[in-house]
């Protein structure tokens, strides 16, 4: 049972990640940013397509699409996570943090037919694309899949 514990920290990840896009709706008109430094600004996007805006320009059907591939990709890492040895604490949590970016973004796409982008990087002419919380945590996980997992045995 005390893999418990990761589901709900894959669910504090969604929390975190959808209180993030509630501020970002409260305090930013779609289309408008701030500027906090030469760096960084808060920019409220809608996306209507996976990462970097791909299919963005489709007429409608990349939200069943995407969705239903997000929705896929939760489960199998739901599973994965079932049938992790709990002595290997880092796969879990990168795991679960993988999860809780996928269903941080599933839930945009399901209730709201986008994903809320909001965090823009940029230097000089250079901008990189807007993402939220749920692509750093996305990012997290995989990044910590990749160097840090060892199988416990």
């Amino acid at each position: 049972m005390s893999i418990v514990k990761y589901y709900f920290y894959a669910l504090l990840l969604v929390g975190v990640d959808q209180l993030t896009k509630i501020l970002i709706f409260a305090y930013i008109a779609p289309g408008d940013t701030i500027v906090i430094n030469d760096y960084f600004s808060l920019a409220h996007v809608h996306n209507h397509g996976a990462a970097f805006s791909f299919l963005a320009d489709a007429s409608g059907w990349q939200k069943y699409f995407l969705s239903s591939v997000s929705f896929i990709v939760s489960i199998v890492i739901i599973v994965w996570m079932y049938k992790t040895n709990s002595a290997n604490k880092i796969k879990l949590i990168a795991l679960a943090t993988l999860l809780g970016g996928a269903l941080g973004n599933l839930y945009d796409r399901v209730f709201l037919g986008m994903v809320v982008d909001f965090i823009d990087l940029h230097y000089q002419t250079f901008y990189y694309p807007v993402f939220n919380m749920a692509d750093v945590f996305i990012f997290i996980g995989v990044v910590m899949l990749l160097f840090f997992d060892r199988e416990t045995k």
